[in-house]
């Protein structure tokens, strides 16, 4: 019986990696589709497509699961469904703000999803433009490595706003229009890049209490746990 109940276990433990595998794979293929829709399929000169295979790679995404994502933004698959961007707003509990950035092929299916995941964790659906207005939209480039003077410089003179070290993490912000052009000194000057992508920075952070605070937690979660959810932004401390 004990035999029975472990092997149970297991297979309970490695249904839930595959599940997540499989909704980081799907996440990973809409980056990379929306990055070969809006700059072209070649890696050399589409640094955003580039960074994204690479964080396939690193995700052991297959590599026929690359090549696919690909031809879906050159529009080669022809019936696949297009790939769209939402951005839906929503107020979280303790009145914290929510930006949520989706990829999808289903419009209705994201908004629904996102609706119900809000509800069942304590937050509401806003109105256009009555979040968003609290936070800023930023190019952010996150990289691994060490940033010294003359590199400083350099990215500065590229665009960089701001240059901050966050944990084990370098991270730039620049204007959006800057965003590639800080990511490709980043490189040259021999960051490893980790992401380079549009954020939406909070103009102010709130503060919450624990319970609050765990309460969002559990909601961005859940939001992110969501195939359509590409990135949940929050004004919370």
């Amino acid at each position: 019986m004990s035999r029975h109940s472990k092997w149970s276990k297991v297979k309970q433990f490695k249904g839930a990696i595959d599940a997540k595998r499989s909704a980081s794979f799907t996440k990973l293929a809409h980056e990379i589709t929306v990055a070969v829709r809006e700059k072209g399929s070649d890696p050399g000169f589409n640094v955003r497509l580039r960074f994204a295979i690479e964080r396939a790679k690193k995700g052991l995404m297959p590599k026929e699961n690359i090549e696919r994502a690909i031809k879906r933004g050159t529009g080669e698959n022809v019936g696949d469904a297009q790939i769209e961007q939402p951005t839906y707003e929503a107020y979280g509990p303790g009145g914290s703000a929510l930006v949520i950035e989706c990829m999808t092929d289903n419009r209705n299916r994201s908004v629904a999803d996102v609706k119900t995941i809000l509800t069942k964790n304590g937050g509401t659906f806003a109105s256009s433009g009555a979040v968003t207005h609290l936070f800023s939209r930023t190019g952010v480039v996150r990289a691994k490595g060490e940033v010294n003077d003359e590199i400083e410089l350099s990215l500065i003179e590229s665009g960089a706003i701001d240059i901050t070290k966050e944990d084990e993490e370098v991270v730039i912000k620049t204007s959006p229009q800057d965003l590639m052009s800080i990511a490709t000194t980043a490189e040259q000057k021999g960051l490893a890049i980790e992401s380079a992508q549009f954020e939406w920075v909070p103009n102010t952070l709130i503060d919450v209490d624990e319970e609050t605070g765990l309460k969002i937690e559990a909601l961005i979660e859940a939001l992110e746990e969501n195939d359509d959810v590409n990135q949940v932004y929050s004004n919370v401390s």
